[in-house]
C-alpha cells in the first residue's frame, strides 16, 4: 500500500525535473502519470477474480515483482513514449497489488480485529502519500531523477522475501478450506474483461484529459456516449453468462456491498482534487512560495497517517456506519471552510480545513473498506478489494475533471495548463481562479453530504 501511493506522489513532485531531462512534450507529461493510474484501474477487477481462485498471496507477489521490475525500466528510460509503456506496464503490478493488499489482511485478520488492520493497512498507504513529495523533492535536488524509481527496489526485495516464506503457509489454508468443497476450474470471463477494460478506458481517459480538450470536444463527447453504450453492454452481457467477471447481486442485493462502493466514489470524487487545487490557489492566488505551499498541505495525511488506526479499531467496537457517515460529514465541513475562506486567507484557517477533511477521511477510509469487504464470501474478498479500487480510482478521474472544470472555468484554454503544468497566472486570473476554486470546494462538500446519506444507507453492523 505505501509502494502503489508513494510512486504516484513521488512522480508528481519529480516532473518538473524529469520532463525537461527526457525532452517530455505536454502531453507526454501528462500521460506520464495517467498511463500508471489507467492500466491500474484495468487490471483491479480481473486480477480479483482469478486471485480468489487461484491463491492471494501468489497474485500479490506477481504484482510486487512486475511494480519491481518495471520500476527498474522506469529509472533507465530513455525517451518519453518508452517512459510511459513502462509507466503502463508497473501500473499493471500496481493493480495486482492493490487488488489483493486489502483482502489478504481481510483474511489474516478475524471480524472482530478486521477494522484494525484495515486502518493499518489505509495509513500505509497515507504514509505513501505523506513520504512522496519531500523525497521525491530530496532526490532530484540532490541526484538523478532516476532515483525516484531505484528507490522502490530494496523495499520490493524485502516485500518479496517476507511474501515467499508465507506460501506455504497459505497453500495449506487453501488445501483446508478446498476440504468437501467442489473447486471449479472455470476460465476467466474474457469478454467481460475485455468490456470492463473498454468501458474503464472511455471513462477515464475523458476524465484524465478533460481540463485539456475541455467538457465540449467532440473527443471528451464521443468518448463518455462510448462509456454509456459499453456500460450498458457489459451489464447486459454479465448477466447472461454463468460465471461473470462481476456478480452483479454484489451491487444490486448486497446493500452494505453497493452504499460502500458508492460513498467510497463520492469520497474521492470530493476529496482527491484538494490537494491539487489547494495547492494551485496558495500560490497563485495567495502568494505561497511551492515549499511552504506543500508544508501546509501536508497537514491533512498527517491526520490520516495518525487517525486510521484508531478508527479502524473503533469500528470494530461500533461497527462501520457511525464513523463512515461521520467521516463524511466532516469531510464535507472541512471543504466547506475551504469554499468559504476570505481573501487573503490566514493559514491558520487552511491549516484548521485541511486538518477536518484529514480527519474525516480517517474516519471514513478504513470502516468504510472493512464494511464492504466483511459484506462478502471469503472466496470473493480480492475480487471486492478490486471493484472497491476500481471505485476509487474512477472518483478521483471525477474529482480532478469537475472540480478542475470549475476552478479552471474563468481561465479560457490556458485552464488546464496553468492548473497542471505550473504555468505563470496573470493577476486578473489569480483573481478568477480564486473564485473558481471556492466555488469547486462547496461542489465538493456537496458530493461529502451526498456520500454521507449513502453511507447511512448500508444499515447498523450486521451479526
Amino acid at each position: 500500500m505505501f509502494l502503489g501511493t508513494f510512486v504516484t506522489t513521488v512522480v508528481a513532485v519529480s516532473l518538473p525535473t524529469l520532463g525537461p531531462a527526457l525532452q517530455l512534450t505536454y502531453s507526454e507529461a501528462l500521460w506520464v502519470q495517467a498511463a500508471y493510474v489507467l492500466t491500474m484501474s484495468v487490471f483491479l477487477i480481473p486480477v480479483g477474480r482469478l486471485a480468489d481462485k487461484h491463491g492471494l498471496m501468489r497474485f500479490y507477489l506477481i504484482g510486487v515483482g512486475i511494480f519491481g521490475i518495471f520500476s527498474v525500466a522506469c529509472a533507465l528510460a530513455f525517451s518519453g513514449p518508452f517512459l510511459i509503456v513502462v509507466r503502463c506496464l508497473q501500473g499493471a503490478g500496481a493493480g495486482f497489488m492493490a487488488a489483493t493488499s486489502p483482502a489478504l489482511v481481510t483474511a489474516v485478520f478475524p471480524p472482530s480485529e478486521r477494522g484494525r488492520g484495515l486502518g493499518l493497512n489505509a495509513m500505509a498507504g497515507y504514509l505513501g502519500l505523506m513520504a512522496g513529495p519531500p523525497i521525491g523533492g530530496l532526490i532530484v535536488s540532490h541526484t538523478s531523477w532516476r532515483w525516484i524509481f531505484i528507490v522502490n527496489v530494496p523495499l520490493v526485495a524485502i516485500i518479496l522475501a517476507n511474501g515467499w516464506r508465507l506460501m506455504g503457509t497459505e497453500r495449506h489454508d487453501r488445501a483446508s478450506a478446498r476440504q468437501g468443497t467442489v473447486v471449479t476450474g472455470r476460465p476467466l470471463d474474457w469478454t467481460g474483461t475485455a468490456l470492463l477494460a473498454a468501458v474503464l478506458v472511455t471513462l477515464l481517459v475523458p476524465l484524465i484529459s478533460v481540463p485539456f480538450w475541455g467538457w465540449l470536444s467532440p473527443l471528451t463527447l464521443g468518448l463518455l456516449g462510448g462509456f454509456l453504450v459499453l456500460l450498458g453492454a457489459f451489464v447486459a452481457f454479465e448477466r447472461r453468462v454463468s460465471d461473470p467477471l462481476l456478480n452483479l447481486d454484489l451491487v444490486v442485493k448486497n446493500r452494505v456491498f453497493a452504499a460502500g462502493t458508492m460513498a467510497a466514489l463520492l469520497n474521492y470524487a470530493a476529496v482527491y482534487g484538494i490537494s491539487t487545487f489547494t495547492a494551485v490557489f496558495l500560490q497563485i492566488s495567495e502568494g505561497y512560495a511551492a515549499q511552504d505551499a506543500g508544508l501546509l498541505l501536508l497537514t491533512q495525511p498527517f491526520f490520516m497517517v495518525a487517525l486510521s488506526p484508531i478508527f479502524g479499531r473503533l469500528s470494530d467496537r461500533v461497527g462501520s456506519q457511525i464513523p463512515a457517515t461521520a467521516g463524511m460529514l466532516l469531510v464535507a465541513a472541512g471543504t466547506a471552510q475551504l469554499g468559504l475562506l476570505p481573501s487573503p486567507a490566514p493559514m491558520w484557517r487552511v491549516i484548521v480545513a485541511l486538518a477536518v477533511v484529514g480527519v474525516g477521511m480517517a474516519a471514513f477510509s478504513s470502516p468504510n473498506t472493512s464494511s464492504v469487504m466483511g459484506a462478502v464470501k471469503r472466496s470473493e474478498l480480492s475480487l471486492a478489494s478490486g471493484f472497491l479500487g476500481t471505485m476509487r480510482t474512477a472518483g478521483q478521474g471525477i474529482s480532478v475533471a469537475l472540480l478542475g472544470a470549475i476552478a479552471a472555468s474563468g481561465l479560457g484554454p490556458t485552464g488546464g495548463r496553468v492548473l497542471f503544468l505550473g504555468e505563470a497566472a496573470s493577476e486578473a486570473a489569480a483573481l478568477s481562479f480564486s473564485d473558481g476554486y471556492r466555488t469547486a470546494m462547496l461542489v465538493a462538500a456537496g458530493l461529502a453530504v451526498a456520500g454521507a446519506l449513502v453511507s447511512l444507507v448500508r444499515g447498523p453492523r450486521s451479526k
